[in-house]
């Protein structure tokens, strides 16, 4: 069955207050972080009271401490965007579909719905690369609601992100400013680390991306984490495990042989090489830097979980705090 979402105009939504207008830098994370794409992401609630109303009004407050979100990058230097805080606003739409989430199975993946009809698109007149994030919220028949965002990566990483979504809910269930103040701090960042020999930056323009769904079981998980820690005596993440077993997995199925090289790029954490250059807490940047790796496929496909987990982890440490010019 085929379901329709309704989606009125979309608006701008400005700060509830008058905020400071000016450019603000970027920093070098920023820069590099990806090019100017806005990344897409879905929240689904079970219920709500009416949520789009509440939500736009909490977006308006939360764009008084966040008021650069409500400017427009724009690139003075070729490679150095900026920030300028004009205070237009962010594009928010509201939606509305003829079925409860339980129709659409939650909006797990695959999803039942088209994602264009769950996140928001400017008018076709706006530069939507010159936009830092939109939203959109889709009201379902049960009472539930999707939340659907696109935030530019050169102004968040993920946790940035999360960090301005949070200050937009917990206005919007009732306190009067975000728990976390933020802020802007993009002039703390040192200027690019200075990548050891191998680990060499991946270039974006060479990726040809397709987007792929895997269930990984969450005991197989436990299973690798657990024995990476019987092996080296050391934790790793979800996020370790999963990219190690993808990355062997693919490289075992194309059958390269045993001296060719394979190659894995990812984005690595920062924040705890910067402790002390900025705030505990706040900063909502980019903190993420793009590693490569290079190895033999017969290494990689060869190897234990456990070996190939602490190559990833070796070139995490491949531009400690000493390496830096600031």
């Amino acid at each position: 069955m085929r379901f329709s979402v309704n989606k009125l105009a979309p608006e701008l939504v400005a700060a509830a207050e008058p905020t400071p207008s000016g450019r603000l830098p970027l920093s070098s994370m920023d820069h590099i972080a990806a090019v100017r794409v806005l990344v897409d992401s879905i929240l689904v609630f079970q219920q709500g009271l009416a949520p789009a109303k509440a939500i736009k009004a909490a977006l308006s407050r939360a764009l008084v401490p966040y008021y650069p979100v409500a400017g427009r990058i724009f690139e003075p230097r070729p490679g150095e965007p900026e920030v300028a805080c004009t205070g237009e606003g962010v594009w928010f739409v509201e939606a509305s579909v003829d079925c409860s989430l339980k129709d659409v199975n939650n909006l797990e993946r695959p999803l039942l719905l088209p994602k264009e009809q769950l996140i928001p698109f400017a008018p076709a007149e706006v530069k939507e690369e010159d936009l830092i994030m939109m939203m959109q919220v889709t009201e379902f028949t049960c009472g539930g609601f999707a939340v659907g965002t696109r935030l530019s990566h050169v102004v968040f990483d993920g946790l940035g992100a999360a960090q301005f979504l949070k200050a937009v809910a917990e206005i919007a269930r009732g306190h009067a400013r975000p728990l976390v103040h933020p802020v802007w701090c993009r002039d703390a960042i040192p200027s690019r680390p200075k990548l050891s020999p191998g680990h060499a930056l991946p270039s974006c323009e060479a990726f040809h991306l397709e987007n792929s769904v895997f269930d990984i079981p969450s005991d197989h998980i436990d299973a690798v984490k657990n024995q990476f820690w019987r092996e080296t005596g050391q934790k790793c993440s979800t996020f370790d495990v999963v990219t190690a077993v993808i990355w062997q997995c693919r490289t075992r199925a194309i059958c390269f042989a045993a001296h060719v090289d394979v190659h894995l790029g990812f984005a690595a954490n920062s924040r705890h090489l910067l402790r002390g250059l900025l705030p505990q807490e706040g900063y909502y940047g980019n903190c993420v830097y793009p590693m490569g790796i290079k190895a033999k496929a017969g290494t990689v496909a060869g190897s234990s979980p456990v070996d190939v987990i602490e190559l990833m982890r070796d070139a995490k440490e491949g531009y400690p705090p000493s390496s830096w010019t600031g």
